[in-house]
């Protein structure tokens, strides 16, 4: 097979991704600027739904075309890249302060509403009424954000005079970078998925790994050029209300218009979803650990998505090798990720003590 046009694909596709996360940034600081709006709460909503356009896009068609495999495992996947790799790259570039509110509401809510999804699939199906559900909730969550916007005036600023703009040139950005986030992942999908099919890939991995990396890549590119120009409420707020509306709207208005519900892969119910669950648990001491997602945090997480990646991999080539992996994982890897946290954690509240 000749991988030339998927490889030119790809790089296309990265290209645009960066001009669109450099466009949509922009665009949304001066959104929230202009609606006196914290940044937080502009990343929590308008910045993760443009950036899970992309998501929402190849799930919907899939579900249409009958393809629940891609559409469950898509969400799945995207889900365990944001906080995996979008956090921890974001916070390899510079480490991410965090807003209490994060810690107090924004990450409880996404691990609530992500142990509801797994109890809802845990059956094989995820039925209309689940995913009405989930759309009644996508309402609630964002009622609630637009009330609770203005009970943080401690969380206004980050922003500097470069962030102006007029009304007509942050809608223009918006608009351009939202544009450009959505053809460039779909070429990148385009291309990356005809080269694991190439390569005898299922349809379950593939949408686990090269599709949700491939949609997720909004959230990758706007993220890391949050980060960098010292956005880190964007980056974080990217992450966390992307992970909820993939859940909420994609999971629910798919569900919604399956008809029968969306067939969700065992081996996912078993396997993707609890590891879905337990990154987000995660998430809480990274948090609470002062203020701040550390590089040494990032690295974790990011190392942790190569595990992943590795086990994904074993399952397609090297299965009687898969279990001496998880067992290695489950007997060095946990126990020495868990007591890096809890060191960080007690050296935070010593700090704090003293």
């Amino acid at each position: 097979m000749n991988f030339l046009p998927s490889a030119l694909e790809i790089i296309v596709g990265i290209l645009l991704l960066f001009g669109g996360g450099e466009l949509f940034v922009a665009g949304s600081s001066a959104l929230a600027l202009l609606l006196g709006i914290p940044q937080i709460v502009i990343g929590l909503t308008v910045v993760s739904l443009g950036t899970s356009t992309p998501e929402l896009f190849v799930s919907l068609i899939s579900t249409i075309r009958d393809g629940d495999a891609i559409a469950v495992s898509n969400v799945v996947g995207s889900n365990i890249f944001n906080v995996l790799v979008v956090l921890g790259l974001s916070a390899l570039v510079v480490p991410l302060r965090v807003k209490s509110r994060l810690v107090r509401r924004d990450v409880p809510l996404l691990l609530g509403v992500s142990l509801a999804v797994w109890g809802m699939a845990s059956g094989g199906r995820l039925t209309w009424q689940a995913g009405l559900a989930l759309l009644v909730g996508t309402a609630m969550n964002l009622v609630w954000e637009i009330r609770t916007a203005s009970e943080h005036p401690d969380q206004e600023g980050d922003f500097d005079e470069g962030d102006r703009a007029t009304p007509v040139v942050a809608s223009i950005k918006l608009a351009g970078g939202l544009a450009l986030l959505v053809l460039g992942s779909q070429v990148l999908v385009k291309g990356a998925t005809a080269a694991a099919i190439g390569l005898g890939v299922t349809e379950t991995v593939i949408g686990l790994t090269i599709v949700a990396a491939g949609t997720s890549m909004p959230e990758l590119v706007t993220s890391l050029v949050a980060a960098y120009r010292g956005k880190a409420d964007l980056a974080i707020g990217n992450v966390v209300g992307s992970n909820l509306l993939n859940q909420l709207v994609i999971l629910g208005l798919c569900g919604a218009v399956s008809g029968e519900g969306l067939l969700v892969d065992p081996v996912v119910i078993s396997r993707d979803l609890p590891i879905m669950v337990l990154t987000t648990l995660a998430l809480l001491p990274i948090l609470w650990t002062r203020g701040l997602v550390t590089r040494l945090e990032g690295g974790i997480l990011v190392g942790l998505y190569g595990l992943y990646l590795a086990d994904q991999l074993l399952s397609e080539t090297l299965t009687s090798a898969q279990d001496e992996f998880r067992f290695v994982v489950l007997v060095l890897v946990v126990p020495l990720v868990m007591v890096l946290l809890v060191w960080q954690m007690l050296r935070w509240r010593l700090q704090r003590s003293a």
